[in-house]
């Protein structure tokens, strides 16, 4: 291990390669950045120790005018939208429903180069039960304790969403100002390295979905996104199937659904129960090791959907009154 940086020394090689990290000037740089806080008096700048600046850093591969943009915006995202980050908790109601219905799932094994993989399965999204801020707010939860390895820090992360099974229904309620608020909150405030975002199973509504959305998409990110269809081999091209569950043509058994949500509320929890675990990085960082043997079977939850999209009732709070992307007539 370096003695700077807690990480292995092929991590370090691979910082200093692709991200311009050099362990012996890691201070300068974090202050540098620190130094430009005055420049923003407009932004409340909760955190801002040496940790949490180096992951800015390595995020936009220690460009020090960058970093301070996406440290000054990932603190204005939260400062525009207060109500998201009120109570931003893994035991919040709405943010403990989304964690157990599998949003997000997050695999055990890495991909081939070392970088974390989550997965959405779409057609999981019950519109009645599930608000698509909650969705969002479970997203950034998830990653936010993902991130305090620096290890993940510098490998970055992949995004798997399968669309099977979601009906037109479900694909109506996506609104411009929903996917904006995704947007903002995952490419441009979040320092996370995305190295790909992978659609499969998409029917041609959310192919419209996405021409729609592109202008709001930064270059870089367009060149991340792919769209696969039906075709796992073009996936398992970009990730190995050693990496993947069986759902996506891997060799790994099928993902198990409640996984995440038991490493980041408990591992002995059931649908019944009231959760007491907050968000703490160290708790999570020992909950990651958990054994399949300590998650009952019984708590598996169907990686396939069990809505049927004739079921939705119209419960949502904000999503009604927005205007849909795509009309039903």
């Amino acid at each position: 291990m370096h003695r700077t940086t807690g990480l292995s020394s092929e991590t370090t090689e691979k910082a200093r390669l692709e991200l311009n990290e050099n362990p012996d000037t890691l201070h300068q740089d974090i202050q540098q950045v620190r130094d430009m806080i005055i420049t923003r008096p407009d932004i409340g700048f909760l955190r801002t120790d040496d940790p949490f600046i180096l992951r800015f850093l390595r995020a936009r591969k220690f460009n020090q005018v960058e970093t301070f943009k996406l440290l000054a915006q990932y603190f204005q995202y939260r400062q525009q939208n207060l109500d998201m980050f009120q109570s931003f908790k893994a035991d919040d109601p709405g943010i403990k429903r989304a964690l157990m219905d599998g949003f997000p799932g997050v695999l055990e094994t890495p991909d081939q180069y070392g970088r974390k993989i989550l997965i959405l399965f779409a057609s999981n999204w019950d519109q009645s039960r599930n608000s698509f801020t909650d969705i969002l707010r479970a997203i950034l939860l998830s990653l936010e304790v993902l991130i305090e390895d620096p290890e993940r820090q510098i490998n970055g992360f992949m995004l798997i969403i399968d669309w099977s099974n979601f009906s037109f229904k479900q694909a109506s309620k996506l609104t411009p100002t929903m996917l904006k608020l995704a947007i903002e909150g995952l490419q441009d405030s979040f320092p996370a390295r995305f190295g790909g975002i992978h659609f499969v199973n998409q029917p041609w509504y959310i192919h419209a979905l996405y021409t729609i959305i592109k202008p709001f998409l930064k270059d870089k990110t367009r060149k991340r996104i792919f769209l696969h269809g039906n075709n796992l081999n073009s996936l398992h091209q970009l990730i190995y199937p050693e990496c993947l569950p069986s759902e996506f043509g891997g060799t790994l058994p099928p993902y198990d659904m409640g996984m995440w949500a038991r490493t980041l509320l408990g591992p002995d929890y059931n649908d019944e129960t009231e959760y007491t675990h907050t968000y703490d990085a160290l708790h999570v960082k020992e909950a990651l090791g958990i054994s399949d043997k300590e998650c009952s079977e019984k708590l598996m939850k169907r990686s396939q959907s069990v809505v049927e999209p004739g079921t939705l009732r119209h419960q949502d709070r904000e999503e009604d009154t927005a205007q849909p992307l795509l009309a039903l007539d």
